[in-house]
């Protein structure tokens, strides 16, 4: 009794806690960190709403009883700084912690500042004297003392281009590949970019892009120019042998394009910011843009909640319902470029061996290092986590990651729509001192990602940054469910499971991808599946599975795209009664424990 005296008194003393009801309320725009948190005196943001629910934990108020419930009032709540949550935020099962929208209420969790004071018209000599009347200008907003830089822009509600050379999604081949000399030979630019000192190249190579910024330039006066590159993106690209551009492949050689320069901005809806002035260059995609009344916005966090546990504590029983997450940034390819080994992961170093085999694999004849993508949402050493009829719109690179940890967690019934890489990844990738061919089995078995749902999902539009993501990627992970989701609209493969492509045992098992519908996949790389499947994963299932529309991909450099692709040493898994195109799958090396059978192929192979 005498302890429960002392908690009340110091829940009186604290100028936020209030002692009834089980609800903390939050309003961005009239609330005040100061108030009770009740429904008439809210608090203003949600890291003060997780504090005062922390210490109602930690003091053991009466409230925590049946749980608690942050609710958001509608409003836009922009971060400053990422929301952290830490296992003193854990609820229990009999009392999660629910951080919820309100009924009817729109809630958008945000990451970005609004760009203002546009002015119509722009005297800039770089730019062709027909377009100047049509550029828009602004000075990017000041975050602390320095001005945003930024590699998105949002105008109205619509992701905005990065002036560049071709069209998006059309693209220009390669005339020479020289990694000896680390330069990359292109047709002559109709445009003269010899003073565009931001300028980049986006490579397309196989399954993956490259991000290069250009260091310097030599026209060599044949129709062609050479391009050179700064460091550390020019040795990666050079050094690493999977994937690189193909010169004169089966289907023509790798192509690219260049962007970042204002020169390059010729076209409805691109923009451009100089550096470092910070000032930004707007070609409206509509006559009607009024500068004054226009929404426009720039990311300023790349992530915007890190629920972060410890292998000793984790985070656990913790909920989030029928909030949007918005505005996210990606910027590190403005500051050491984009070089990737697949999926979105960033090579750290990579290179072939002048002897093949390694203690592991007898045939293996290259090394990668690689590092994880940002992402929105981040969760590590956590349990019982949710998400429920959320949104996720507008991300620079990931929206949600499982990262490391995460068990018997679930994202259901939420929509995902542009996204710049991949919109749910989870499980270990074999990530930076970790070579990534190495079989990962963690010696704490429940360091590995396990009973995970994601479910009636609609995944709409995503790797609009970074073309070799997927939609819903899985590395090392254990009774993974993807069940019933639409996935529509991937540059790269849609629902990957699996990593290491190697035939030995990892934990990786019991993995499920039922009933999810998947079309328009594969729509500017090949050696890619609807479906895409690595290494050994007993008695998991791929079924009642409807795959359709792979993309044209027109600038491949093979034809190598399926409804499921069998990647290199895919065993143990049940294939039945899925809805395919074709009835040729990919195979890389398949393990002898698949059993494929009763699927249904719209369009038979020919006898």
């Amino acid at each position: 009794m005498k302890k429960l005296l002392l908690s009340l008194l110091l829940l009186a003393a604290l100028p936020c806690m209030r002692c009834s009801a089980d609800s903390i309320y939050v309003e961005p725009c009239k609330g005040s960190d100061r108030a009770q948190g009740t429904v008439q005196q809210p608090l203003k943001t949600i890291a003060a709403a997780l504090k005062l629910a922390r210490e109602w934990r930690r003091l053991g108020s009466p409230q925590v009883q049946g749980g608690i419930h942050i609710v958001l009032q509608e409003g836009h709540y922009r971060l400053q700084q990422p929301l952290f949550i830490r296992p003193e935020d854990s609820g229990t099962p009999a009392s999660p912690t629910v951080i919820q929208a309100a009924p009817h209420a729109q809630v958008v969790i945000d990451g970005s500042l609004p760009v203002v004071n546009w002015h119509k018209g722009c005297s800039d000599p770089h730019l062709p004297k027909h377009l100047r009347s049509k550029i828009w200008t602004a000075e990017a907003p000041l975050i602390g003392n320095r001005l945003l830089e930024t590699r998105q822009l949002w105008a109205n509600g619509k992701r905005q281009l990065r002036a560049q050379l071709t069209p998006y999604g059309t693209m220009e081949r390669m005339k020479a590949f020289d990694a000896g000399e680390e330069s990359i030979t292109i047709p002559t630019p109709a445009v003269d970019l010899h003073r565009a000192a931001q300028l980049e190249m986006i490579a397309m190579q196989r399954w993956a892009i490259a991000i290069l910024r250009v260091k310097r330039q030599q026209d060599l006066g044949n129709g062609y120019t050479k391009l050179w590159f700064h460091q550390p993106e020019s040795h990666l690209e050079f050094s690493h042998p999977w994937p690189q551009p193909v010169i004169n492949g089966e289907a023509g050689s790798s192509a690219f394009t260049l962007a970042n320069a204002l020169e390059l901005l010729d076209t409805p809806g691109e923009w451009y910011q100089d550096y470092p002035s910070g000032k930004l260059y707007y070609y409206p995609d509509s006559p009607a843009f009024d500068g004054s009344a226009a929404q426009v916005s720039a990311p300023v966090l790349s992530t915007l909640v890190q629920i972060a546990g410890t292998r000793e504590r984790h985070v656990s029983n913790l909920r989030f319902e029928g909030i949007q997450f918005a505005h996210t940034a990606w910027l590190r390819p403005s500051h050491e470029g984009h070089v990737t080994l697949q999926a979105g992961f960033r090579l750290l170093d990579a290179y072939k061996l002048d002897k093949p085999g390694l203690f592991h694999k007898s045939s293996l004849e290259n090394q990668a290092w690689i590092a994880r993508p940002e992402a929105a949402v981040t969760a590590q050493f956590a349990d019982s986590i949710s998400f429920s009829h959320c949104r996720f719109e507008h991300m620079g690179s990931t929206a949600v990651d499982f990262v490391y940890a995460v068990n018997h967690s679930s994202i259901s019934q939420c929509r995902f729509t542009d996204i710049g890489g991949t919109a749910v990844m989870a499980g270990y990738f074999g990530e930076v001192g970790f070579e990534t061919h190495i079989p990962y089995k963690p010696r704490v078995a429940s360091d590995l990602c396990t009973d995970i749902q994601i479910t009636g999902c609609q995944i709409i539009n995503t790797t609009q940054e970074d073309w070799g993501c997927a939609a819903i990627n899985a590395g090392y992970v254990r009774n993974i469910s993807i069940t019933d989701n639409v996935v529509d609209g991937t540059n790269w493969s849609a629902i990957c499971v699996g990593w290491g492509w190697t035939p030995l045992e990892s934990g990786m098992q019991g993995n499920q991808i039922i009933g999810n519908t998947i079309t328009h996949y594969a729509q500017q790389l090949h050696d890619a599946g609807g479906i895409y499947t690595l290494s050994h994963q007993p008695d998991s299932q791929i079924s009642y599975n409807t795959v359709q529309n792979p993309g044209t991909a027109p600038y491949a450099t093979n034809d190598r795209v399926f409804d499921i692709y069998f990647d290199e040493a895919t065993n143990g898994f049940t294939v039945t009664h899925n809805t395919l195109q074709k009835e040729e799958l990919g195979y890389n090396k398949p393990g002898p424990d698949m059993v494929i059978k009763d699927n249904e192929y719209t369009t038979r192979k020919a006898q």
